[in-house]
């Protein structure tokens, strides 16, 4: 099944649409478009990765966010941050439900996977870029949020936020088309201990 990545959404949040130039008159019809991207590419049963950002906004709001978006819905916990006001303070899964039915699943703020055909097999997930993360050295990827494109980092790693992706969420199997090449001296070359 099909496996999705985000970030950044910032439902429920106005001064965003002016902070990143967001093309939307008002929060209401953010929300809705975000809603009606998130849907029309995530299934019920596939799964979406958030990396944070999700709402500034209480658990009642978060509740019925989540209640409208389809998908097995997995976001990594940041307590400290914009989710302050909602995310639960342990990893599992929580009381929340995704329109499919989806219990949503609360994961640590900093996330290596193994995906068969991502290079090394290895994506690493947290809110904040990186300059190293697991495996960088040879080809791995990491996938961040936070910084709505403004980061120029470099390496194998990708902004999944809204704001680079036309407000939507990004396909795992899209992935290799998008994230930058790392350059010929930092592939292969050994970490130092």
């Amino acid at each position: 099944m099909p496996i999705f990545f985000t970030a950044d959404t910032h439902f429920g949040h106005a001064r965003i649409i002016d902070h990143c130039r967001r093309p939307f008159t008002n929060v209401d019809e953010m929300d809705e478009v975000l809603i009606a991207r998130w849907n029309g590419r995530v299934g019920d049963d596939d799964t979406i990765y958030h990396l944070g950002d999700f709402t500034l906004k209480s658990r009642g709001f978060a509740r019925r966010m989540f209640r409208r978006l389809r998908g097995r819905v997995k976001v990594l916990g940041l307590p400290w941050h914009h989710d302050k006001g909602w995310v639960p303070g342990k990893v599992g899964f929580s009381d929340f439900c995704s329109a499919s039915g989806h219990p949503v699943e609360i994961l640590p703020p900093l996330l290596t996977l193994r995906f068969p055909g991502v290079p090394c097999g290895v994506l690493t997930l947290s809110h904040y870029p990186m300059a190293q993360w697991e495996a960088s050295y040879y080809g791995a990827w990491q996938l961040h949020g936070h910084s709505h494109g403004a980061h120029r980092g470099t390496g194998s790693l990708l902004d999944v936020g809204v704001d680079v992706h036309d407000h939507a969420p990004v396909a795992l199997a899209e992935l290799a088309e998008r994230i930058p090449k790392p350059g010929p001296s930092a592939v292969g070359r050994r970490a130092h201990l």
